[in-house]
């Protein structure tokens, strides 16, 4: 399962189903497969980026987000915490998202991570978040977590929930090679952070 989940950049992914499943499109290029489904957390430009949308949406998508998201977008379907809908051979249930401690991601504002169960495997996408109470339930087999401490987990407060979840697997998002926000170095350092308590994938950005 971890080798169909491709990094996008930043905190875009790509699960490579079936179904075919995009996370907060971002700076997708025009030539790609329509979606099944996409999952959008919040309405942060960098996460939903109406633009990415249009490129991959078909007659048959369905779209996901929370209710800002689906107040600036029609056809979105809106999940509520703990609330989860199927979608051909995936369940996708909503968690909640935020920062208790930072303006950037208030509660009130309904941010969403998704837990995506799929192939016997539960996919734990944290948003973009700080650690919450929330996360006590929630025990994935891989987990996908930010790391730049934007009003969301630092390199230290995301090895310290990967080593209470314990998933088999570990990425880390919301990062990129420049040299601005979280980078490589802090990537390294969040691996060796981690230790023996979860695998981290480093991924390779790659083209949707």
């Amino acid at each position: 399962m971890i080798e169909s989940i491709k990094w996008l950049g930043h905190g875009s992914f790509l699960i490579q189903g079936p179904p075919i499943i995009y996370i907060n499109p971002w700076k997708i290029s025009k030539r790609v497969f329509h979606a099944d489904l996409i999952l959008i957390t919040h309405d942060h430009y960098e996460h939903f980026s109406q633009a990415d949308i249009t490129k991959l949406h078909g007659p048959d998508t369905i779209i996901v987000g929370n209710e800002r998201v689906a107040n600036e977008l029609d056809g979105v379907n809106v999940l509520r915490p703990w609330h989860s809908m199927t979608v051909d051979r995936a369940s996708i249930k909503a968690v909640p998202a935020y920062s208790p401690n930072s303006f950037t991601h208030p509660q009130e504002d309904g941010g969403l991570g998704y837990i995506i169960s799929l192939n016997y495997y539960d996919i734990y996408y944290a948003g973009d978040t700080e650690i919450i109470p929330e996360m006590d339930q929630i025990h994935p087999d891989i987990a996908i977590l930010p790391i730049d401490g934007n009003g969301t987990l630092s390199v230290e407060e995301a090895a310290a929930l990967t080593q209470k979840m314990r998933p088999r697997w570990v990425i880390p998002s919301n990062w990129s090679k420049r040299a601005e926000g979280a980078t490589s170095m802090d990537v390294l350092r969040f691996r060796e952070l981690v230790g023996d308590s979860a695998e981290v994938v480093i991924p390779t950005q790659q083209q949707a």
